[in-house]
């Protein structure tokens, strides 16, 4: 052993001490302690592993985003994964990437792509961003997927893809949604940024559509701080994939191929209407962006990345308990629902205050967060009624009734493996106690 892998094995050893003065996990105190609705679950592995990356310096993406692809693609059983930024660049990524004048069938402005209207913001500014036209569909209350029986009255000449996330976890109804598409030859992007590790009729959700989007922020099932990726198992859509979040470049070479490219041929590549060669790593083939993700998120990306099937079992474990004892205020809350061919990997536990109920979200989502139990709205609720998004070009499917009773009436909370039994227990409490002050 040299005398720098003896230096770095003391600053794993110091790490790891360090970890467990600094970082070590804090009792429990009912009413004092914040109940978060999610959050890093993490030990002395990722703050080592990360560490680790920094002594070698690698600043941009390298061998451990490499390594990290390669094991996000083989979770999934999908040929080809993209480390990303963010699940946000993911989105913009995959929607760019069906917009390239290297498909035969590509996306152009004006073409329609089908959507949910109850979702997060940035599954849509994509669309807005390259020109698409966004055709909001309602969600079913209860599961607050998109509703498959809305696809026909959306459809018009100029659909082209169809574009949703698994909400919350919860898996659409994918037999219905891929019938369709493959009717009409639509592209199907699938939003797994919630949804890591859910699955429907035994396949993972994200390995259904033409591509598919996942985050990596603190609040999802793992974490590489911001982060995301594209995944798919289109090896045409992946090189166009890499050379969007690449910068536009037609280099597809990773961090450790040969000074004359993975290709060969590097600097024999053709420009029309220059008379010499090109560099390759120069050749720009598509509009695009430096979307990259770095070594040292990797690095924490593939710490956690093993922590994933216990992550995923602690999150359905935690959402059982808090569905079994829910359950008796029925009469108040709808609760969720999920298909019989589903096996969801929750992200949160999503609550609607039922019309007609003898208390409002506002008067319950107080009384829990007087209690120091966090809660969230369902996203931007009717995406159509935000600031934002009010006057963008789009169409809608009805009057989305369900999805403005989730604007008004739907919250969530937590189901993440940082909460433990004392907080699961906790929180079924203060729902006690709240029906009880009614």
């Amino acid at each position: 052993m040299t005398e720098r892998d003896e230096l770095r094995e003391q600053i794993h050893t110091l790490v790891a001490a360090y970890y467990r003065q600094a970082h070590s996990a804090v009792p429990f105190t009912p009413g004092e302690s914040r109940v978060n609705y999610a959050g890093r679950v993490y030990d002395e592995r990722e703050l080592t592993a990360a560490v680790d990356a920094v002594l070698d310096f690698w600043l941009t993406a390298g061998p451990r985003a490499a390594t990290f692809e390669d094991g996000l693609a083989r979770f999934l059983g999908l040929r080809h994964a993209l480390a990303a930024n963010s699940g946000s660049s993911a989105n913009l990524v995959a929607v760019s990437a069906l917009c390239s004048q290297r498909l035969e069938r590509r996306l152009q402005p004006g073409d329609e792509v089908i959507t949910p209207a109850v979702g997060f913001p940035t599954t849509v500014a994509p669309l807005v961003q390259n020109g698409l036209t966004p055709v909001f569909v309602d969600c079913e209350l209860g599961a607050y997927n998109l509703d498959p029986e809305q696809l026909e009255p959306a459809l018009s000449e100029r659909t082209r893809a169809l574009f949703f996330a698994h909400t919350l976890g919860n898996p659409v109804e994918m037999d219905p949604v891929m019938a369709f598409a493959r009717a009409h030859n639509l592209y199907v992007i699938e939003d797994v940024c919630d949804a890591l590790g859910s699955a429907y009729d035994g396949k993972m959700v994200g390995a259904f559509g033409d591509l598919a989007t996942l985050s990596f922020y603190p609040a999802h099932h793992i974490t590489t701080g911001e982060g995301g990726a594209v995944v798919t198992g289109n090896s045409k859509l992946a090189r166009i994939a890499q050379s969007v979040r690449d910068w536009g470049r037609d280099c597809h070479c990773r961090y450790n191929s040969p000074p004359n490219g993975a290709c060969g041929r590097r600097f024999e590549w053709r420009i029309p209407g220059l008379d010499e060669p090109y560099d390759h790593r120069y050749l720009f083939t598509e509009i695009g962006y430096n979307l990259k993700m770095t070594d040292m998120q990797a690095a924490i990306g593939l710490a956690q990345l093993e922590k994933l099937p216990d992550f995923i079992a602690a999150r359905k474990r935690n959402f059982s308990c808090l569905y079994q004892d829910l359950r008796c205020y029925e009469e108040f809350l709808i609760l969720p629902t999920w298909s019989k061919r589903a096996d969801p990997s929750w992200f949160a536990f999503p609550i609607t205050v039922r019309p007609g109920a003898p208390f409002s979200r506002r008067d319950l989502i107080t009384f829990l967060e007087g209690r120091n139990i966090e809660t969230r709205l369902l996203f931007a609720g009717n995406i159509v009624r935000q600031p934002g998004y009010r006057h963008i070009k789009h169409r809608t499917v009805g009057d989305l009734p369900n999805s403005d009773i989730v604007l008004r009436s739907t919250f969530f909370i937590g189901v993440y493996p940082g909460l433990d039994d004392a907080r699961i227990a906790y929180i079924l409490e203060t729902f006690a106690d709240f029906v009880d002050s009614l």
